[in-house]
């Protein structure tokens, strides 16, 4: 194998590598739900991607028995990954998950020692169910 099939399979990995190390800092830093989804989504995708095409030129290149499961690992993940990420973007969608408060931080939340902050009022695009009417 040369040197630059060796350049070229190393910058693979690396690419590979930094796709999914962004993408696990986003899943972990990110603060909207949608948000979350895209960075994971785009990390596995790009991510594995790379270090899968990586490891099926280096069989390529070194004369090792080719393995077709790393190319079917590729296609599924190329066909998998956007179709679950839309899936779960349509649910959150569905359960108006983009409309509710954030979480709070540490820094916002009362002290142990402080008076309880009074109730707020419903928030009128959410839909909850009737009650039952009263028997009389």
């Amino acid at each position: 194998m040369s040197w630059i099939v060796a350049i070229a399979l190393t910058a693979l990995l690396a690419a590979g590598c930094f796709f999914i190390l962004v993408g696990s800092l986003g899943l972990l830093k990110l603060s909207d739900f949608f948000r979350r989804l895209h960075a994971p989504t785009k990390a596995s995708t790009l991510g594995v991607g790379s270090v899968l095409v990586a490891s099926v030129g280096y069989h390529a290149f070194t004369g090792t028995d080719p393995q077709p499961r790393e190319l079917l690992i590729t296609a599924f993940l190329f066909v998998t990954a956007p179709i679950s990420a839309h899936l779960l973007a349509m649910a959150a969608l569905a359960l108006h998950l983009g409309r509710k408060p954030p979480l709070p931080t540490a820094a916002a939340l009362p002290a142990a020692d402080a008076a309880p902050a009074p109730a707020a009022a419903p928030d009128p695009s959410v839909r909850t169910p009737a009650a039952p009417p009263s028997p009389r």
